[in-house]
């Protein structure tokens, strides 16, 4: 009797502590996942942040070669660089060379030497806020090639972007930047063409293709490299901080962060970019954007935050 009634307590016993385990560990795994979210979040939001003070640099960097390079000869030797880095840093890469891989690899490639171009013409305020236009190239150019119609939203910031950009045209003509200004707005629409390209791929990852399209940079760009005069210690120095940092860094944390962040924190944190690089270039360089040039940059970035934050809300 006493080994039964033994038995029957510890077999009660078990069965508590299993059912104890079994309502408390459910209180955990919610708590511990939360925190483990949260954790990579704020890792990501970082990552986004560091992404955007590498591209910043462009303005500063470009500058101090294209005083002895030509902007094709700095677009080359960033791409090659950057081609170089990636993949050294970058695992499990795949190269099918299909058409649309090939397809965004070009437009990359042509963005970004329509950008160094166009810094080393014209200020590197006008260059990165009239490339800024690019989120309205995404909204025109997704229209015709992704099946997403334009809203009204999105003709609304259309026309306050024609608007900014009218303004830096204006400056443009009185300062005598116009081709390096108008290069820059090709470059703004080469990067929303590589944006709807990178999103037209089903299959792959953007990384394959802009290292192609920084190899096909290269390229391009190598009859200015052999005919350049040689570069002083600074000058390689900065060369060298464009593909590794400026390009090449700022694209491997890109890539990862993108993941694990909402689309209204991809708009929002990149805006540091256009409003650090004239910064860092009156800083270090000492150009001043005219008055003109700082009316339009703020109301392109008006227009196209505005235009971001509005859609983002409406989805929410």
């Amino acid at each position: 009797m006493n080994l039964g009634a033994f038995m029957r307590r510890n077999m009660a016993a078990h069965a508590a502590a299993a059912t104890d385990f079994s309502l408390r560990a459910p209180r955990r795994r919610p708590a511990i996942a939360t925190r483990e979210m949260s954790a990579l979040h704020s890792r990501s939001v970082l990552q986004l942040i560091g992404a955007a003070l590498c591209w910043s640099l462009a303005g500063v960097l470009i500058k101090r070669v294209g005083d002895t390079w030509p902007g094709l000869a700095v677009a080359g030797a960033r791409g090659a660089i950057a081609a170089v880095f990636l993949l050294l840093t970058c695992r499990g890469l795949r190269f099918p060379f299909s058409r649309i891989q090939i397809v965004t690899a070009l437009l990359y490639a042509a963005c970004t030497i329509l950008f160094c171009w166009a810094t080393t013409l014209t200020t590197a305020a006008n260059a990165i806020l009239i490339q800024y236009t690019a989120p309205i190239w995404v909204a025109l150019l997704g229209a015709r090639f992704l099946g997403e119609r334009a809203t009204r939203l999105d003709w609304i910031a259309i026309a306050v972007t024609i608007a900014g950009m009218a303004i830096f045209l204006g400056d443009g003509l009185a300062s005598g930047h116009l081709a390096g200004d108008f290069l820059a707005l090709l470059s703004g629409i080469g990067f929303g063409a590589t944006v709807v390209a990178l999103r037209r791929q089903k299959d792959g990852s953007p990384v394959e293709s802009v290292i192609l399209g920084n190899i096909i940079a290269f390229v391009i760009c190598l009859p200015w490299i052999l005919r350049a005069p040689p570069l002083p210690g600074d000058g390689w120095i900065a060369i060298l901080l464009l593909g590794t940092v400026q390009l090449g860094l700022s694209y491997w944390l890109y890539t990862r962060a993108i993941r694990h962040v909402t689309a209204l924190e991809g708009v929002i944190i990149p805006i540091i970019e256009p409003l650090l690089n004239p910064v860092w270039v009156l800083l270090f360089v000492g150009e001043t954007p005219s008055g003109l040039a700082l009316i339009g940059g703020a109301v392109v970035i008006t227009g196209v935050t505005l235009r971001s934050l509005l859609a983002s809300r409406g989805r929410s």
